[in-house]
């Protein structure tokens, strides 16, 4: 065993097309710190996600704290700043997509439970006190939550995105191959 050199690391990942290039958007909604907005940026470039969107008042590029944390994804990620959430809301649905919020509600699937109800997801993550807001809520058709199993109820913002990413891309890894 050798550890891979950079170069190797990227023509690796060149090759390979992620399940989640196409029809896969990650919607960042009132996340207040830039380094959550750069982490998030971070993970979706290595997901291979088709689009990240910013909406309410979550900083956008270019922004040199995202940059930090992003470390350049932000130039390599297609994202787009949403003026009306509910605007966009309603173009996703009659696009065919479900709109689905990592939030736990009274009726939210936990996270390995959840069944692709469509090829056409976008992923809501939310405020990190207070979560997907109560305006956005109305047009989510669902909510999954990571199961946890200690004091605390929440994980930051920015890991509990690359671990929802991460079982996203493994459902829709296994719905390609079947």
């Amino acid at each position: 065993m050798k550890k891979l050199s950079t170069k190797e690391i990227l023509k690796q990942n060149l090759e390979r097309t992620s399940p989640l290039r196409k029809n896969f958007i990650l919607w960042l909604h009132d996340i207040r710190s830039l380094h959550n907005v750069g982490a998030a940026f971070r993970s979706a470039d290595a997901f291979g996600i088709k689009e990240l969107w910013l909406s309410g008042f979550t900083p956008t590029p270019p922004r040199p704290e995202i940059t930090k944390t992003a470390i350049g994804a932000e130039e390599n990620v297609e994202w787009k700043q949403i003026e009306s959430p509910a605007e966009a809301a309603e173009s996703l649905k009659s696009n065919g997509y479900r709109i689905i919020g990592l939030e736990q509600t009274t009726t939210s699937t936990l996270l390995h439970n959840f069944k692709l109800p469509s090829d056409k997801i976008c992923l809501v993550l939310g405020n990190e006190v207070t979560g997907i807001g109560d305006e956005m809520i109305p047009h989510l058709d669902a909510s999954v939550e990571i199961p946890q199993f200690g004091m605390k109820h929440s994980l930051n913002v920015s890991v509990a995105g690359g671990v929802a990413l991460y079982a996203f891309f493994e459902k829709f890894t296994l719905r390609k191959e079947s």
